[in-house]
């Protein structure tokens, strides 16, 4: 069984150790470090590269938006998982942005938080439901304000694009927040075979990623 290596950046020390106990149980994850700021963990990593960095987003110094930029420049084969209590707007866009691979809250709970770090090692972007929701109260207001108006041209291609009624089915989805073991699940299809098709979604809508797909279809009804 693959092990993945972890390394956790919070300013809290029960939180870290909470982490720790969490994760070490598990057959598949190794904790390899733990910093509590950004500085920290920049010269840690200079030792030791983890495959998945869980990080805060408000320590002092330079903080966690300022750590993701940082490791995203010099080591981008590093994901990362922002895990904070934060999920306004401008801390959700910021960090993905900036090149977080997803990002959820505390409160989601143990289960969740191990769900989500192993759904981000297989190559998924991971967005707690509620930040679900306050990225498309975001997107509702930035198209009103018609600043984001590549959102509007990417809504009419979802509706008139070559999209399949599976491939459209398989967005509603991930619009909803589903993992691809869910979404398998509920269409009675391997997890292989829906990766297959967001790759062919992902080519046909010229996005990048699942996180890029997931805020366009926070704007889409009706597919």
């Amino acid at each position: 069984m693959p092990v993945t290596k972890l390394f956790f950046v919070d300013d809290e020390t029960l939180l870290l150790d909470s982490l720790d106990v969490f994760f070490s149980s598990l057959p598949d994850f190794k904790v390899i470090g733990k910093a509590q700021s950004a500085e920290e963990a920049l010269e840690k990593l200079k030792a030791e590269q983890p495959d998945l960095l869980l990080v805060d987003l408000n320590m002092s110094g330079l903080g966690g938006l300022n750590l993701i930029s940082a490791v995203k420049a010099q080591y981008p084969y590093i994901k990362m998982l922002v895990l904070t209590t934060y999920y306004d707007e401008k801390n959700i866009t910021s960090a993905l942005f900036s090149g977080a691979d997803g990002y959820i809250l505390k409160s989601a709970g143990r289960e969740a938080i191990i769900n989500a770090a192993r759904n981000i090692v297989s190559g998924q972007s991971v967005l707690d439901r509620k930040v679900m929701s306050t990225i498309h109260a975001y997107v509702e207001q930035a198209v009103m304000e018609k600043e984001y108006i590549k959102y509007k041209e990417l809504e009419q291609s979802i509706l008139l694009s070559g999209l399949t009624s599976r491939e459209k089915e398989i967005c509603a989805m991930v619009g909803e927040g589903r993992s691809n073991v869910e979404i398998a699940d509920l269409l009675h299809l391997s997890e292989g075979t829906i990766k297959n098709y967001l790759s062919n979604i992902y080519s046909k809508m010229g996005v990048r990623d699942r996180t890029a797909l997931a805020v366009i279809m926070s704007r889409v009804s009706g597919v």
